[in-house]
């Protein structure tokens, strides 16, 4: 049966490159990528791309994924204090799932509480990881058992090979 991850993004100002670099990875290993939001729809990223959504955030069930991803840039901040995205990140944890954010993305999983005593990395040091009880590190990608975290555009395809090889897929060189 094949892998299966899905992508967090917000409907607006989402980093295209944070999305498509790990998507294209995940992919080309064979691994089902869905994409959701809080809308429904087309998406549409900070410098333009168009995302179609296949399924909204409040209807995923986490148990059916093996990877949950949540992709930066300024719509991340959207998901900071939504429940619903709290409370998936918290399930992937809860459920043994691979729990991925990038750029500003790791302030969500700080928020939901999942980062405590945890190692992570986020595009700047603005302080949530810390007040999350996480260790920001701010290296490219940081990985701490199943929660992998990275820093922006410049680290995407990293942070996809990371997930792909934490999902036990073979990264394409």
């Amino acid at each position: 049966m094949p892998k299966k991850a899905v992508m967090i993004i917000a409907p607006q100002m989402f980093r295209d490159e944070e999305y498509l670099e790990p998507k294209k990875v995940l992919q080309n290993a064979g691994i089902n990528v869905t994409t959701a939001s809080s809308r429904s729809g087309i998406a549409t990223g900070k410098l333009g791309l168009k995302a179609d959504i296949d399924a909204l955030i409040k209807d995923i069930k986490v148990k059916d994924y093996d990877a949950v991803l949540f992709i930066g840039g300024p719509g991340s901040f959207d998901y900071y204090d939504d429940p619903v995205a709290q409370n998936i990140a918290r399930e992937a944890v809860k459920e043994g799932k691979i729990l991925g954010a990038i750029c500003a993305a790791p302030g969500i999983l700080a928020r939901a509480g999942v980062l405590a005593g945890k190692k992570a990395t986020m595009f700047e040091d603005t302080g949530e990881l810390k007040k999350g009880g996480a260790v920001y590190t701010g290296r490219g990608v940081e990985i701490d058992g199943k929660i992998i975290t990275a820093t922006g555009p410049q680290t995407a395809g990293a942070w996809g090979a990371a997930i792909l090889k934490a999902i036990g897929g073979k990264v394409d060189r």
